[in-house]
This record gives structure tokens, sequence and C-alpha cells, in this order.
């Protein structure tokens, strides 16, 4: 079986001590392809080096809500300029978090905005994050200009919300916390949700399924988030690993170019101090 882990942060100092251990546990158990999701300005080149060093690896870059107060026009004319890098394949994680209350909410909204609209302007997916914001986040979703494309991230609510971001157009990621006991709405949920939008993620280091609930995730942990989807769908492992990473290469272009193709990019690199 392939499989692709559609959202962790293996650029996170957590991993600096075990990084290519934890790529090798991942691939030992058919972990293919990670998505690097790098959802802050100060992390943005240390992801695209990584991916660039790391065969199968593509990256997402983007200001998530708890950093909107960073985003300015300096950081949006930055990220535009990175967003450019081939192996950038989606802009996130962006969307909004209203649980930690450490950026007004009006000033999240507007972070979002923009950075659908440069989304748009560069035809390419959105990762989207929300926490106790998901009625905010639909509206904003609703009222921008379709068509939409990207990812529901960390996927916890039950039918009725899978129905709302699938008729959006959106994909759904779903990760280690389809194994908690409390998860019910989301097994629900995992009835309703059409497989061609399935994709299966594991937010590392955060949010490990059982049986490592509490402990650093890594990719490798794939597995356990597979074992639970297809039991929950009445399907073989197999069959769920081929079609949501058949979802993910399709979304996501995971036509990789070598390693070598990306370290000879020539698109200019704008460093922190440049802009």
């Amino acid at each position: 079986m392939l499989l692709v882990d559609t959202h962790c942060h293996l650029d996170l100092p957590v991993f600096d001590p075990d990084r290519e251990a934890v790529l090798e546990r991942a691939r030992a158990v058919g972990v293919e392809s990670f998505v690097l999701i790098s959802f802050s300005p100060a992390f943005w080149e240390r992801a695209l080096a990584l991916a660039e060093a790391t065969p199968g690896m593509v990256v997402a870059l983007g200001v998530h809500p708890n950093e909107a107060d960073q985003f300015d026009r300096c950081v949006e004319q930055r990220l535009r300029t990175l967003a450019r890098h081939p192996l950038v394949r989606a802009i996130g994680e962006i969307g909004l978090d209203y649980y930690w209350k450490t950026v007004d909410p009006q000033r999240q909204q507007y972070v979002f905005r923009r950075q659908l609209e440069l989304a748009r302007e560069l035809e390419l997916p959105v990762i989207l994050h929300q926490r106790e914001a998901e009625q905010d986040l639909l509206t904003l979703l609703e009222g921008s200009a379709p068509p939409h494309r990207g990812v529901m991230h960390c996927f916890t609510g039950g039918p009725d919300l899978a129905h709302a971001f699938v008729a959006l157009g959106f994909h759904l990621g779903i990760g280690g916390i389809v194994t908690f006991r409390n998860a019910r709405p989301l097994r629900q949920a995992l009835h309703v949700i059409p497989d061609e939008r399935l994709l299966l993620e594991t937010d590392s280091p955060y949010l490990a399924p059982v049986p490592h609930r509490g402990q650093r995730n890594e990719p490798a942990f794939l597995r356990y988030v597979l074992a639970t989807v297809a039991a929950e769908r009445g399907k073989s492992e197999e069959e769920v690993a081929a079609q949501t990473t058949r979802n993910a290469h399709h979304l996501l272009h995971l036509s990789l170019p070598s390693c070598s193709q990306a370290a000879d990019h020539k698109a200019p690199k704008v460093s922190e101090g440049q802009v």
C-alpha cells in the first residue's frame, strides 16, 4: 500500500533530533509522499529547503490564523514570490481559529480573505484550518469567488458539516482524532463523504492517534488512521489507501520534480529581510 500524509509539520524543531529516522519509519509502512504545511513566515524558507532535500515531499505555505498579526503587505509579497517555487502545491494552512483568542476575529477574517485571493491568483488549492469558527468560515467561503479547491484539514464535524464542505468543492482531511472514543460525529461523517473527496493526514507532531495519543505524532502513525477509516467505511485498507492516494495525487499534483530539479529552480527566493 502507498499512502500520502497530506498534512504534516516535519520542519518544526521538535523533529530536528531524528527527522531522518521519522521519514524512514514512515516509508517502511508505505507513506510515499508528505505534504509539509508551513504555517508561519518564520519557517517558510526552512520548509522549502527540507522539501528540496527530501524525495516525495511537497509544501504548502501560508499564514495560520493564530499568526495573522504577522501578515502585512511585505509578508503577502514574500508569500506570492515563494509560492511560485515548483514544490509549493497549496496555500495553507489558512482559516479561522476562535479557540485560542490570540488574534482578533476581524483580523483573522481579513488575512484569510487575502490568502484566498492569492491562492486564486496563483491557481493553487488551499489548506483550511478552523477551530470553533465553522459558521464564519463557511460564510466567508460561500461569499468568495468559485471555484473552490483544497482541503478542510483535521475535519472533525458530523455529516451535515461534511456535506457543506463537499458542496463547496473541498476534500476532507481525516487525522488521528478519528481513532478517539469521543469522535462519534466524525465517524458518522465517514459514511457520507464521497470516496473522491477523502484524504488522510497526521498533523504531525500534533494529535497522535490511539494507541499513541499524547505522544509526538509522526507520519508512520498514518496507518492507524487508515485502519479506522477503512473499518468505519466497510472497506479494505488497500481500497482506502489506493483511493486516498489517488485523491491526493490529483488535487496536489504529486508527480514530483526530482530534488536536483527543485534545487536548480531559478525563481528568486526572498529572504525575511529583503521585502
